[in-house]
C-alpha cells in the first residue's frame, strides 16, 4: 500500500445586564405585564449536525480498543500495561489522527461521498540500546477489524523520522537527584536561605525544592541548571519564589546514576563546585543577598471587607434560553449563518473545522499549533528558559471552567477527553459555548430626523488551559457580519527571577524589581495558529492591498492645482510561500481572495488583521534563538502563507521540545518559497492555501503582575473580516435594534417611505404590533416613535438566583484532577513520561 498522506480513502434575546439580588425577582422589558415567563423556558429542540464529526477525539472505548490492538498486533514492541520503570515500553498517548483534507473534502462538499477512514495516532515510549525514545504509530482503520494495521506514522514529519529520543524520561528520578543534591549542600542553603530540602515532605512550606532548566547539547543528552525554590503550596505561587542558588548538572549520560553536579552560581559569582562555594562563605568579602520569602503578598485573593465591593457587580443573563443550535454528540454549532464543528486534542486544545457562513465555505480548519514562551535574563535559569506548551498539553490542561466567572452561567458547557498510559481522562465542563451582547453597538447612526442603533451580539467558544504557572484563555468569536476573531488572554503567576543585591547587576536590563528579593523576567509569548482558508471554496490566493501616497494630476484640478498629493490602492500578489510582519501604520491589507465574485464583480475575500487585543500581535524578538534551534521558526514572523498539503498538517509537534536542533517537524522546510501562483506553468499549486498566524505578547512584568497577570493587559487577537464577501452587510438580517423617529412634522420616514403625502396614512403603514407607532391625529406633531427590528422583551421573566450567582457546590473537579500542576512545581512533569 502506498502511503500518500495516510492509508484510507484517499434568537434576539439579548443578555440583560442586571444587579444580582439576594432572592429571585422579576425583570420587565418594555411593558410589564402580570404574565411571567419561566427563565430559560425556550425549549432546546433536537438538533442534528448535517454530517458526522470526523475529527472528533477518540472515545474511551475506541482508545481501549486501540491500546489492546497495538499490544496484540505489535508484539515485537514488548509493551507492558503496567510500566514499573523507565525501562519499560508502554503506550503513552493515543488520540485521533485527523483525516487528510483531500479525503475529507468530498464527504463534506459532495453528495453521496463516503466518510474518510478513521485512524488513531499513538505515541509509544520505547527503549533502544542508546536509551528511550518516543515513537509515533498510526492505527486503523477504526473500528478495529481484521483489516486494521499498526504502521509507523511517517508522512507528516519532514525530518524523515517518526521518533525522538527522550532525554528526560524519568522525572521522578530527576526529582530524587535534585533532592540528593540539595541535601549535600543543606548547610549552605540553611545559612543563605534559612531552609533545607525535606525528603520526607517535599511540599513542606518551610522547605526547599529544586527544579531543572534543561539544554540539549550536540553530543547528546542535556546540561541542566537546577534552581532552588520555596514550595509556595498555599497559593501555588512557587514561580514567584525562586531562591538565589543555582547548580549545574552534567546530564549528557542517559544513565542518571552517571550524572554529576559541577558549578554553583550565587549573587553573580560562579563557583567551580560546592566545596569552593562552601569555602567562600567564610570569606569576609562574601556578599550575601536576602532570601525570597513567601507571605501574603503571593495570595491571589483578598477576603477583606471593603465598602467599595459591598454590592455584587452587574452580570449577564439569558432569559429565554439559547438562540444557537448545538449538537453535543457531534460538537456541531449553528448560529445566525455560522456553522462549524468543535473538536479537541490533548496537545493543542480546541480546534474548529468546516466553518461556513450563510452556506459558503470560509475556513476548513482553525486551531492552535503551539504555545511558546521564551525568557531572557542574566542568571542560569532565566538566561535559557523556554517552554513549548503543546508538549505539556494545552488540551490535557483544559480544566473545568467556573460557571458565572470563566463563562456566563447560562453557557453550554462541554466535556473533553484525552487518553494517556491506558487511562481515559475526562475533563468536565472544559469548553463553553455562549452568546453575549457587548456593551457597545454593532452599528448606529443619528440622522436629522432619526436615530438607529443595532446591538452587537456575538457567539463565543472558550476554553482555559492552565499549563503550570500560566492560564491561557483561548476563544473563537463569531460576529453577525461574518467576522471571526481568535483571541488569547493570559493570567496566572509569572515565572519570576531572583533579585540579587549584587552591585554589579545591570538594573532593569531584563525586568524590574517587584518585591524584596524578586525581579520580573522579560519574555515573549508566541502562540501559533493555523487557518486553512477556503474562502468561498478551495481556490484562493493572497494579496497585499497597500495604501500608498501618490502625487497625481487630474483634469478637473487644472489649471489651479497642477498636482494633487493624495493616496491610492496598490495590489501586490503574494506569489510564493513566505512570512510577513504586520505593516507599518497598518498600511497594507492582507486579503485572501476567492476566484468567485459578488454581485458587483468584486472578488470575494477575507482580510486577516490584528483584532481587539493590545496592539499588533507579536513575533519572537530573539534572532536565531540558541535555545529553540529550529524547533519554532514559525515564531519569527507575524503571519505566514503556505500551500496546503496533506503531508504538512501542522507547523509544529510536541516532540520538537525534545530535539530543538533537529526537530521532527522543521517549519523552514514547510515555508520553503514554493509557488502560490494558481495556474502558472511549472507549479503544482491548486489554489488551496494555509495561513499560520501568531498571537501573544512581549511581556515585561511589573509590580502590577503580582500576584497574577491581568487578562485585559495581556490579550492578543486577530480577526478574519469579510472583504466584499457578500453583496451588502449580512448582519442586517440578524441583528436586533431600534429606529427612533424623532418628533416633528418633517421628521422623515422609514426606509423607502416618502413623507411628502398624507402623514397619517404614512405613519399608519408603520403601525407596530407592539403599539410603538400610533397615529395621534393628523394635525398634531408626532412624538418620538420607536420601531424595532428583531424580537424585544415584552413580558416579565422570573429569574432564579442561580442565574446571577451559580451554585458552585456542583463543581465537578477535585484536587486529584489537577494533580499534574503540583507534580513538578511547574505543571509539566507528567508530560515527560516520568
Amino acid at each position: 500500500m502506498e502511503l500518500k498522506g495516510r492509508p484510507g480513502v484517499v434568537n434576539l434575546l439579548t443578555a440583560a445586564v442586571l444587579l444580582f439580588g439576594s432572592v429571585a425577582f422579576l425583570i420587565f422589558a418594555l411593558y410589564p405585564t402580570s404574565a411571567n415567563i419561566e427563565y430559560g423556558s425556550r425549549q432546546k429542540k433536537t438538533f442534528n449536525a448535517p454530517r458526522q464529526n470526523v475529527w472528533s477525539e477518540l472515545t474511551e472505548d475506541e482508545a481501549a480498543d486501540v491500546n489492546a490492538f497495538i499490544i496484540k498486533e505489535a508484539s515485537h514492541l514488548n509493551l507492558t500495561v503496567h510500566p514499573k520503570s523507565a525501562q519499560d515500553n508502554f503506550i503513552f498517548i493515543v488520540e485521533t489522527l485527523k483525516p487528510n483534507k483531500t479525503d475529507t473534502a468530498p464527504y463534506l462538499y459532495e453528495d453521496d461521498a463516503p466518510k474518510p477512514e478513521r485512524w488513531a495516532k499513538a505515541a509509544v515510549s520505547q527503549n533502544f540500546e542508546d536509551g528511550p525514545y518516543m515513537v509515533y504509530y498510526q492505527v486503523g482503520p477504526l473500528p478495529i477489524t481484521k483489516d486494521s494495521q499498526v504502521l509507523p506514522l511517517n508522512y507528516m514529519f519532514n525530518s524523515g523520522r517518526n521518533y525522538v529520543r527522550n532525554p528526560m524520561y524519568d522525572f521522578g528520578a530527576i526529582q530524587d537527584f535534585a533532592l540528593s543534591m540539595a541535601e549535600n549542600v543543606s548547610d549552605i542553603t540553611q545559612e543563605l536561605l534559612g531552609a533545607t530540602a525535606n525528603r520526607e515532605d517535599p511540599t513542606d512550606p518551610r522547605g526547599l525544592l529544586a527544579f531543572p532548566r534543561g539544554s540539549r547539547v550536540e553530543t547528546g543528552g542535556m546540561i541542566l541548571w537546577m534552581q532552588f525554590y520555596r514550595p509556595g503550596m498555599g497559593s501555588g505561587a512557587r514561580t514567584l519564589l525562586p531562591q538565589g542558588i543555582y547548580a549545574k548538572v552534567d546530564a549528557t549520560n542517559s544513565d542518571i546514576n552517571q550524572w554529576t553536579v559541577g558549578e554553583y552560581y550565587y549573587n553573580g559569582v560562579l563557583y567551580e563546585n560546592e566545596h569552593e562555594f562552601r569555602a567562600a562563605l567564610d570569606d569576609p568579602a562574601f556578599k550575601r543577598t536576602p532570601a525570597n520569602i513567601d507571605g501574603s503578598w503571593t495570595d491571589t485573593e483578598d477576603f477583606g471587607d471593603y465598602a467599595d465591593r459591598d454590592l455584587p457587580p452587574p452580570v449577564s443573563i439569558q432569559p429565554y434560553g439559547p438562540r444557537y443550535k448545538l449538537d453535543r454528540k457531534e460538537g456541531f454549532v449553528s448560529w445566525f449563518g455560522f456553522e462549524f464543528y468543535i473538536t479537541t486534542a490533548q496537545s493543542t486544545g480546541v480546534s474548529l473545522f468546516d466553518i461556513r457562513f450563510k452556506g459558503e465555505r470560509v475556513v476548513y480548519e482553525l486551531g492552535l499549533q503551539e504555545a511558546m514562551a521564551h525568557y531572557a535574563g542574566d542568571d542560569p535559569m532565566q538566561g535559557g528558559l523556554e517552554f513549548m506548551d503543546s508538549f505539556f498539553g494545552m488540551g490535557k490542561n483544559m480544566f473545568e471552567l467556573v460557571p458565572g466567572y470563566d463563562c456566563p452561567a447560562y453557557a453550554d458547557y462541554l466535556d473533553s477527553e484525552w487518553h494517556q498510559a491506558y487511562k481515559t481522562h475526562n475533563m468536565p465542563n472544559s469548553v463553553c459555548v455562549f452568546e453575549f451582547t457587548a456593551d457597545h453597538l454593532l452599528s448606529r447612526h443619528t440622522a436629522q430626523y432619526s436615530v438607529t442603533a443595532s446591538r452587537n451580539t456575538f457567539l463565543t467558544v472558550r476554553s482555559v488551559s492552565t499549563v503550570g504557572n500560566y492560564d491561557y484563555t483561548i476563544e473563537y468569536v463569531f460576529y453577525m457580519d461574518g467576522t471571526l476573531e481568535v483571541k488569547v488572554r493570559a493570567s496566572g503567576f509569572i515565572f519570576a527571577a531572583f533579585y540579587t543585591a549584587n552591585s554589579t547587576k545591570s538594573e532593569d536590563e531584563y525586568g524590574h524589581r517587584i518585591h524584596d528579593a524578586l525581579s520580573s523576567s522579560m519574555h515573549d509569548h508566541v502562540l501559533n495558529f493555523k487557518a486553512d482558508m477556503d474562502v468561498a471554496g478551495p481556490k484562493n490566493d493572497m494579496v497585499r492591498l497597500a495604501i500608498e501616497p501618490i502625487t497625481k494630476n487630474f483634469p478637473w484640478d487644472q489649471p489651479e492645482q497642477p498636482k494633487r498629493n493624495t493616496m491610492h490602492l496598490v495590489e501586490y500578489p503574494v506569489v510564493e510561500e513566505t512570512g510577513m510582519d504586520w505593516p507599518k501604520n497598518s498600511g497594507e491589507f492582507y486579503i485572501i481572495y476567492s476566484n468567485e465574485s459578488n454581485a458587483w464583480g468584486e472578488r470575494k475575500g477575507y482580510r486577516i488583521t490584528p483584532g481587539t487585543g493590545m496592539g499588533s500581535t507579536p513575533h519572537l524578538t530573539i534572532l536565531n534563538s540558541t535555545t529553540l534551534g529550529d524547533s519554532a521558526r514559525w515564531a519569527e514572523h507575524d503571519i505566514w502563507v503556505l500551500k496546503q498539503k496533506d503531508t504538512e498538517p501542522r507547523s509544529a509537534d510536541p516532540l520538537n521540545y525534545f530535539a530543538p536542533h533537529d526537530p521532527i517537524i522543521d517549519f523552514t522546510k514547510m515555508a520553503d518559497h514554493e509557488s502560490l501562483e494558481y495556474g502558472a506553468p511549472d507549479t503544482s499549486y491548486d489554489g488551496d492555501l494555509v495561513v499560520y498566524f501568531n498571537l501573544g505578547a512581549h511581556h515585561v512584568p511589573h509590580s502590577g503582575d503580582i500576584p497574577n497577570t491581568l487578562m485585559h493587559t495581556s490579550s492578543s487577537s486577530i480577526m478574519l473580516v469579510p472583504h466584499n464577501f457578500a453583496d451588502r452587510d449580512p448582519s442586517r438580517q440578524s441583528v436586533q435594534g431600534v429606529r427612533l423617529q424623532l418628533s416633528g412634522r418633517k421628521a422623515g420616514g422609514f426606509a423607502g417611505e416618502w413623507f411628502a403625502g398624507d402623514e397619517s396614512k404614512s405613519l399608519a403603514r408603520h403601525n407596530h404590533n407592539n403599539g410603538d407607532l400610533r397615529v395621534r391625529g393628523e394635525k398634531k406633531e408626532a412624538g418620538t416613535k420607536a420601531k424595532y427590528f428583531g424580537a424585544t422583551y415584552e413580558k416579565g421573566v422570573k429569574v432564579p438566583v442561580e442565574a446571577f450567582e451559580p451554585d458552585l457546590s456542583g463543581y465537578v473537579s477535585h484536587s486529584d484532577d489537577v494533580g499534574g500542576l503540583n507534580f513538578t512545581g511547574f505543571g509539566r512533569g507528567e508530560a515527560l513520561g516520568g
